[in-house]
This record gives structure tokens, C-alpha cells and sequence, in this order.
């Protein structure tokens, strides 16, 4: 068995593309060497980093918190059990939180998102005069009542959700 592994063979291991592959080394997230023919050569230890890279993309991590923890890590391994355990404790707030909010826009979505209805008072993505601006990008109305749970601002008020 080779002890290394070309960048199509990795990419064949992994299912990830060439591309994706070259990218995450260009963001520093997993790393090679060079033949003398200027090859990439990576260690097979980069197939547990690059399903670590997958499995955290898939429950919404950015390639920032991503790289962040990987940087904790040694450069050319992937997480032992007890470092996963750490990192994924690290990682609960976080996610607990997406899982409130897509909770909440799932129980939602029979009642809004452009679904033409009569009940704009209620409404969490409604955003007259765009007055959320200040509080940040996306539905902040919506964000906000999860995070500070307040109701929403009735069209009236100008004045924007109480912070």
C-alpha cells in the first residue's frame, strides 16, 4: 500500500472533487507534499480530515469554524475520539441554536414565506421600510424572537424589535 496518495486518488476515496480538494488545501485545511515532478502527494490520514471537513459542512459549520478547529489539530491528522468529543462539545450551542431556528421556520412555513396571506401583523419576515437593517443581514425579526424571544414588531412601529 502506498504510503501517500495522489489528488485523484483522494478525490476517488472521499467522493470529493479535484477542485474541492485543491481548495480546502488552499484554505489551509488539509495539506501535501510535492513530488519533484510538482505532484501533490497527501498522506492517507487526509481522508479521516476530509470526512471530518464533509460531516461538519453538513450540519451547517462554516469553513471558518471548521478551520478553526481543524487548527487545533496536528497538521496531517485527522481528530482522535476524544479530540471529536471536545470539538463537538465545543459545537453544541451552535448547533442547538440552528436546530431552534430551523425548528422554528419549519413550524412556520405554513403560515409565511410568501405565501400571499392576510396575517402581515404576525408576520416574522416582514420587514416594511427594510427598519432591520440595523440588526444585522437575513430575518432578523425571526432571528431575534428565537434568540431574545420577543414577538414582532407590528407594522405600525417604526421603531424596530426592543434589542
Amino acid at each position: 500500500m502506498e504510503p501517500e496518495l495522489a489528488i485523484g486518488d483522494v478525490a476517488e476515496r472521499s467522493g470529493l472533487a479535484v477542485s474541492a480538494i485543491r481548495f480546502y488545501e488552499d484554505k489551509g485545511l488539509v495539506n501535501s507534499t510535492r513530488t519533484a515532478g510538482g505532484q501533490r502527494r497527501f498522506r492517507r490520514d487526509v481522508l479521516r480530515r476530509l470526512a471530518f471537513i464533509q460531516a461538519a459542512q453538513q450540519v451547517g459549520l462554516s469553513l471558518a469554524e471548521i478551520g478553526g478547529a481543524l487548527g487545533l489539530l496536528p497538521p496531517d491528522a485527522g481528530p482522535t475520539a476524544s479530540e471529536w468529543r471536545r470539538l463537538s462539545a465545543a459545537w453544541r450551542p451552535l448547533l442547538d441554536e440552528r436546530i431552534a431556528l430551523l425548528t422554528a421556520l419549519r413550524d412556520q412555513l405554513d403560515h409565511c414565506i410568501g405565501c400571499g396571506c392576510l396575517s402581515l401583523e404576525r408576520c416574522r419576515l416582514r420587514n416594511p421600510g427594510d427598519r432591520a437593517a440595523r440588526q444585522g443581514p437575513g430575518a432578523r425579526y425571526l432571528v431575534h424572537d428565537l434568540v431574545h424571544d420577543h414577538p414582532p414588531v407590528p407594522p405600525g412601529d417604526t421603531s424596530g424589535p426592543p434589542v
